[in-house]
């Protein structure tokens, strides 16, 4: 990303590899400048694992730069999927299956998987007819093999902030609940 303004830096890092993320290709959004904060006030490790010792602020957002050098937030990092060792932004999914001439809304949120760690799990609110296996067929042939659904839910409604922010903790939190 390089110089964003007068002293300020900015750096999108591939959270794998730890390289910088090339264009178009997701990353963690890392700042640095004289105005970026220095730590957490009396809580070391909290701010060990913000700040690095180049001074660089780990943001926490996912996000992509495209050839313009526009920088696009797609995602946070804490909400990422992890599947064998693969990122998996839910936010990509959920685009993706907005798509769909009947899906009216829909959230992904990570479920455990025994061979995988997790895997991705849509809750989707469907508009008119539609089959759990249609969801699934649709996501299948347009993404890689890690990040295709495990199952799908068909709900009334996901939940939501009054910003519009869908409330993945209370998905989380609920499907925990219903697997114990």
């Amino acid at each position: 990303m390089g110089r964003l303004a007068p002293s300020t830096e900015g750096r999108l890092v591939n959270v794998e590899s730890g390289n910088d993320a090339a264009v178009g290709e997701p990353g963690e959004v890392w700042i640095r400048g004289p105005q970026v904060m220095k730590g957490y006030l009396n809580n070391a490790e909290a701010t060990a694992h913000t700040v690095d010792q180049e001074g660089w602020l780990h943001t926490g957002d996912i996000g992509t730069v495209d050839s313009e050098g526009y920088l696009t937030i797609v995602d946070r990092l804490k909400e990422l999927i992890k599947v064998k060792g693969y990122q998996v932004a839910p936010a990509e999914l959920e685009g993706l299956l907005l798509k769909h001439p009947r899906v009216a809304d829909a959230a992904v949120i990570p479920v455990a998987d025994e061979e995988c760690g997790q895997r991705p799990k849509a809750l989707v609110v469907a508009q008119g007819e539609l089959t759990t296996q249609e969801v699934i067929e649709f996501v299948h042939g347009q993404v890689a093999h890690y990040k295709r659904l495990k199952c799908v839910e068909l709900v009334d409604a996901i939940p939501k902030s009054p910003s519009g922010k869908i409330l993945r903790r209370v998905l989380v939190d609920r499907e925990r609940a219903s697997v114990s």
